[in-house]
């Protein structure tokens, strides 16, 4: 079935179907397919049902008008209550049906006494909705008051229950009704806009149009969104809006990539859950933002997944994204998006190039940035000990393909090495030796268009690095600056070129040299640590926006759904972490941190156990103006006792 959602097929006041934003050829081109040299047989479908007289008239008018259009056709046939026994032999023998306009919930009646979606079970042909027509097509249709009394009715039923073709829920004929009063009140600021809470509703003016076919929807011409109050253009004359299939891998953890869902649905976009908690234990936010929902028993189970996302294909068409912004399901987003053949985002023939350490030596080298220098720790034993007498003690022993300090060691000495690799006979392939840079932590976090181009940028700074506190049970501080310094935006966006990173949130780390070091560069230069094609971990994007006023999910959205910005940056200031482990007796209380950090307080909260190891289990952000205050912050929250 090929769908057509219009207010119109004509302009205002014209007798033929509009040629605008390509609508007439695009009709022609689809009742040629269906009919495959057949004799066109058209079907409308009265909004009148009961009304003789002007159901005839609609008959009449559009089969001028279809002919007018150049649409050759045989019998064309209207539907109503005088025929209505006939219905399902009528749709049999259609290849176009054409919802007619009328009053929305008398149409809505009549679809459903003739039993007209069960009818089009399997129809593969081309259904075209014109004003009420269309807004029955979708699966809960809203009704909106157009009739003198309904806005004042209590029981005016604003909800019903529609033919199921699509989700998409219009207002039509946006240049007619957009200043339109009903019993005194605004169409648009009175009545659609409060309802629009929590749904999402899609109008334009008559010569625009959606079409929908093997699951995708395209909208065409001028549109606007009416959703959370207020009304957004989307589209313009001659341009399209797409609407795409979001396909997130474990949207519910950490909790607040619920939030980039919801950004993701605020721009039209269908969000596809999958994961492998029931869905009534989703928080509220979560299920509203997404559009459908598949519970797996085990997310590490590849065929399990693979189903999973084989019935989303199935039911809403090609999948255009694939993402789960979390480094533990890289791999598997990548195998994903191969067996799928989704283009948007890393395939499983280069994840090695951003998973693997030593493979990202690689790509560094490419773009002149200087990096450590490591060897496999699989090497001949003599090699890897050559290494480490040329590079000097310490060196990190760490896994070539993981996150985080998790399985890091630091070695000082030949007795240390020695034990180390007696201790991983078994694994060692598993790891690489590096030699031990010093220098102060950052990283460069960086959402990119498609163009391989920064559309919002941060950095973080970690003063103490997240290996020492993980290993000695530390507490966690950093901090997120108010602007990236220039050196280290040079050098992030020169890593981005190397690795040939578009469409991606990327948190890329750094070591800033503390001293002159040959070879890698003087004291303040920049030297690659890594690359993540994820955001950073844990409530670094909440702290972004603290620090830089803005909506860093927002934009991660926008740039699937428009490969730009649309949240701007607002007032800039740092914004600190400071974590507490339990088991530690803290010289100041919870309330006194409450009572001296005050308004400057944005969060305080226990962290997943999860995620305890790295970030502490409960932690404190604050947003401060002057640099000089992060310091007393950490101080005060983390004395001890």
């Amino acid at each position: 079935m090929v769908l057509y959602l219009t207010g119109s097929p004509t302009r205002y006041g014209e007798g033929s179907f509009t040629e605008d934003n390509g609508f007439l050829a695009d009709v022609r081109a689809s009742l040629a397919a269906t009919c495959r040299g057949e004799a066109l047989r058209v079907l409308l479908v009265s909004a009148a049902p009961d009304d003789a007289a002007f159901t005839d008239s609609v008959l009449e008018g559009m089969n001028e008008c279809i002919h007018r259009s150049g649409i050759d056709t045989g019998e064309v046939i209207m539907l109503d209550r005088r025929n209505a026994d006939r219905a399902a032999e009528l749709v049999a023998g259609a290849h176009w049906i054409i919802l007619c306009g009328g009053h929305v919930p008398t149409q809505n009646r009549f679809l459903h006494e003739i039993g007209l979606k069960h009818l089009l079970r399997g129809f593969c042909g081309v259904v075209m909705g014109c004003s009420a027509g269309s807004m029955n097509c979708a699966g809960r249709v809203y009704s909106h008051p157009e009739l003198p009394g309904e806005a004042g009715d209590p029981g005016y039923r604003r909800w019903l229950d529609g033919l199921g073709l699509t989700d998409i829920q219009i207002i039509p004929h946006l240049e007619q009704v957009r200043h339109a009063m009903v019993d005194g009140r605004r169409l648009f600021e009175d009545v659609a806009f409060p309802d629009s809470w929590g749904h999402r509703f899609y109008t334009f003016p008559d010569g625009g149009f959606i079409k929908i076919s093997d699951g995708r929807a395209e909208l065409r011409g001028e549109a606007y969104e009416i959703s959370r109050g207020s009304m957004r253009r989307i589209s313009e004359e001659n341009k399209s809006y797409t609407f795409m299939n979001l396909v997130f891998i474990s949207p519910h953890f950490p909790d607040t990539y619920r939030h980039f869902c919801a950004g993701a649905r605020a721009d039209g976009i269908n969000v596809l859950g999958i994961a492998d908690t029931p869905y009534e234990q989703l928080s509220y936010e979560l299920r509203q933002s997404l559009t459908d929902y598949y519970k797996v028993n085990d997310l590490s189970d590849y065929d399990e997944v693979y189903r999973a996302v084989a019935w989303f294909a199935h039911k809403y068409g090609k999948i255009d994204w694939l993402e789960s912004n979390n480094e533990y399901w890289l791999e598997q987003d990548a195998r994903l998006r191969s067996d799928f053949n989704i283009d948007s985002g890393i395939k499983a023939d280069r994840i090695a190039s951003i998973r693997n350490k030593s493979e990202m030596k690689k790509y560094y080298a490419l773009g002149g940035i200087p990096t450590a220098r490591q060897i496999k720790a699989g090497e001949r034993i003599g090699a890897v000990k050559a290494f480490v007498r040329k590079t000097g003690y310490p060196v990190i022993a760490k896994p070539d393909s993981g996150m985080g300090a998790s399985g890091t060691f630091k070695l000082n000495s030949d007795a240390e090495l020695d034990a180390w690799l007696e201790n991983h006979t078994a694994d060692r392939g598993a790891f690489v030796i590096e030699e031990f840079i010093t220098g102060q932590l950052v990283s460069y976090d960086a959402i990119y268009s498609s163009r391989m181009e920064p559309i919002f940028e941060n950095n973080s700074v970690f003063p103490t690095p997240i290996m020492e506190i993980v290993h000695d049970n530390l507490d966690t501080c950093y901090y997120c600056s108010k602007s990236v310094p220039k050196k280290l935006a040079e050098i992030g966006r020169r890593t981005v070129r190397a690795f040939g990173i578009k469409s991606r949130f990327v948190h890329l780390e750094f070591f800033r040299l503390d001293r002159d070091r040959e070879g890698l560069g003087r004291k303040g230069d920049y030297v690659g640590l890594e690359v993540n094609m994820r955001p950073p971990g844990g409530f670094t994007p909440d702290m972004m926006n603290y620090a830089h006023s803005t909506d860093v999910f927002q934009i991660w959205a926008d740039m699937l759904a428009f490969d730009e910005a649309r949240k701007t940056i607002g007032d800039e200031a740092f914004c600190a972490y400071a974590a507490r482990r339990d088991g530690k007796v803290y010289r100041h209380s919870d309330s006194e941190i409450r009572s001296e950090y005050g308004s400057a307080l944005c969060f305080a909260g226990r962290v997943p156990d999860a995620l305890s190891d790295d970030l502490g289990n409960f932690c404190y952000m604050v947003r401060l103006r002057d640099k000089k205050e992060i310091q007393p912050f950490f101080d005060f929250v983390t004395e001890t006792l």
